[in-house]
């Protein structure tokens, strides 16, 4: 661990929250994650090994605490964990106005894209009396991260690696980088239909409230205001 050797509370805060991905593990617990697997999902790049170390660091510190479940540990986040939303917060959004907004080709991960549209869809806004499932060919993945099923049902919802045999309810073709800006708000889907980039194949009625169900990225409106005040 990086030690600046001075008294100051931004010091000694940055000596934690500083080292490489704890933010980003931070993060993802502050999204709900609390088993180890579902805090990897949303950090693929991140080896299993220095996961389980900032784990262990975080609660060392007093920012989760580790509790048993039956045969399952979970990580909960204590009331100085909670005290880090909003810095979380506010750095998501000060990135997403002052950093730029065009991706650069190794900040492009089609798993984590998914994740994060599975866990912020907006589940009370899909059909209540239906299955949906969405089908996501991402045409320039990597072979394996190629396609996507998203399922609701029952107020539930479920993103699938294999195709779960259900009737589809949308087919929803992009690549990469034109989902990723469609859901970080610098992109919008009637443009990127029309540049080609995006085929959603559907009923009319469920192409138009796609988007409606998805919703964007937490930190979209940001980037839009920003883009507006240019």
């Amino acid at each position: 661990m990086t030690n600046y050797g001075q008294f100051c509370t931004v010091a000694r805060g940055s000596e934690i929250l500083g080292e490489r991905w704890t933010p980003l593990v931070v993060r993802e617990l502050l999204c709900g994650s609390t088993h180890f697997n579902e805090i990897r999902r949303g950090l693929p790049r991140m080896s299993a090994t220095l996961l389980a170390q900032r784990l262990k660091k975080l609660e060392e510190v007093g920012v989760l605490s580790r509790v048993q479940e039956g045969s399952h540990q979970e990580y909960v986040l204590t009331p100085a964990g909670e005290e880090l939303r909003p810095i979380i917060l506010a750095i998501g959004h000060w990135g997403a106005r002052w950093i730029g907004s065009r991706l650069l080709a190794n900040q492009l991960d089609a798993g984590f894209l998914m994740w994060d549209i599975r866990r912020f869809a907006r589940i009370d806004e899909f059909p209540s009396d239906r299955r949906v499932v969405i089908h996501f060919f991402l045409n320039d993945a990597r072979h394996r991260e190629r396609h996507w099923w998203l399922v609701v049902a029952n107020g539930e919802i479920d993103l699938c690696r294999e195709d779960p045999g259900h009737e589809l309810t949308l087919v929803v073709e992009a690549s990469v980088a034109s989902l990723t800006e469609i859901w970080t708000g610098d992109s919008d889907p009637e443009a990127e239909q029309q540049a080609r980039r995006l085929l959603v194949r559907g009923s009319p009625q469920d192409s138009r409230d796609l988007w409606q169900w998805l919703g964007r990225s937490v930190f979209a409106a940001s980037k839009r205001v920003n883009a507006h005040s240019l």
